[in-house]
């Protein structure tokens, strides 16, 4: 079994936020968009991540600097997304593992898939693999080109796509599984021959085959996982997915949510079955509600609070007492 490490890249300004916050801090449901991939990649197996930083790098850094399975690594200019991995270079150049890339603005990235991209690579023996996902609008996504047989034969963004390229729905949502030693040695064939001059990882699968190198895709991303962030409509809309998840796990452990759409609960709250949520309830933060309790409605808890079974909390702000109504 190889070893797998990561690289995160995560120095995008993203303009279009209109803020100061490094994109990557930004909050879906509680949690920053960069945790959602950190954790994917950690359920994953993922021995190390390599979170390639530039815009607010401190900022960063301050937040998961805890963190010893993280190495941080500074893009100072942005030239693109091959050129952010190949900053990575010298910390991987003795590295013989496989090696992932993935976005640290793409929170919906899944253990899941990292995994089967892995089961797909190892058991067809690729220099690389890549996720793919269909969707209705592929508007701003590269496309997946593919050969007569069926297998991939490239990645055109979509600024380069022609009038026909255009309509292709299958998209690449930036999730990859190389081997590192083929990943690198393509790099140095990358050039900014673009629309934006920048140099582009997705020119790497063309290199890879020309070389004599395999390539293969697994469909294995739902709409919603291809989906990054790079607006305040785009988190709004991104928060809303996000939500709707946290609370059909709960759903399925047993919580009832009478009004899902004027509930909101944090990602890191914890609530027991048979627990009844009326409407317009707020959960913050690492919430503790127990099995069997009853909150609501117009209920505010922060995550300081804790409830043991059978309680429940009625208007009002963090206010609980214990027995059910």
């Amino acid at each position: 079994m190889f070893e797998r490490v990561a690289i995160i890249l995560s120095a995008g300004i993203s303009s279009r936020m209109k803020t100061e916050l490094p994109k990557v801090l930004h909050r879906l449901c509680g949690r920053e968009m960069l945790a959602y991939v950190l954790d994917a990649c950690r359920k994953a197996g993922v021995a190390k991540m390599y979170v390639v930083v530039g815009y607010g790098a401190d900022q960063v850094r301050k937040r998961f600097g805890g963190a010893d399975d993280i190495v941080w690594v500074v893009q100072d200019e942005q030239k693109g997304t091959a050129h952010a991995v190949m900053c990575c270079k010298e910390l991987l150049k003795d590295f013989a593992g496989q090696t992932y890339v993935l976005c640290g603005d793409v929170p919906f990235v899944e253990a899941d898939v990292l995994k089967k991209l892995a089961e797909k690579h190892d058991a067809e023996g690729c220099s690389m693999t890549l996720a793919t996902t269909m969707l209705d609008d592929p508007s701003g996504y590269g496309r997946i080109i593919r050969d007569a047989s069926g297998d991939p034969a490239g990645i055109v963004e979509h600024n380069d796509c022609t009038d026909e390229q255009l309509g292709i729905r299958e998209v690449n949502p930036s999730y990859y599984l190389f081997d590192n030693k083929a990943l690198f040695d393509a790099l140095e064939q990358v050039r900014p021959d673009n629309v934006k001059n920048e140099y582009y990882l997705t020119d790497v699968l063309s290199i890879i085959l020309d070389s004599g190198g395999k390539v293969s895709a697994v469909a294995a991303v739902q709409p919603e996982g291809a989906l990054g962030v790079n607006s305040q409509l785009g988190l709004s809309e991104a928060s809303r997915i996000m939500q709707q998840r946290i609370q059909a796990e709960l759903m399925a452990g047993g919580v009832t949510i009478v009004d899902p759409a004027s509930t909101w609960i944090d990602v890191r709250a914890e609530i027991g079955a048979d627990t009844v949520i009326e409407p317009f309830t707020y959960i913050g933060g690492a919430a503790k509600i127990g099995c069997g309790c009853r909150i609501g409605p117009l209920a505010y808890l922060s995550e300081t609070v804790v409830l043991e079974d059978g309680s429940s909390a009625g208007p009002g702000t963090g206010l609980a007492r214990a027995g059910n109504d």
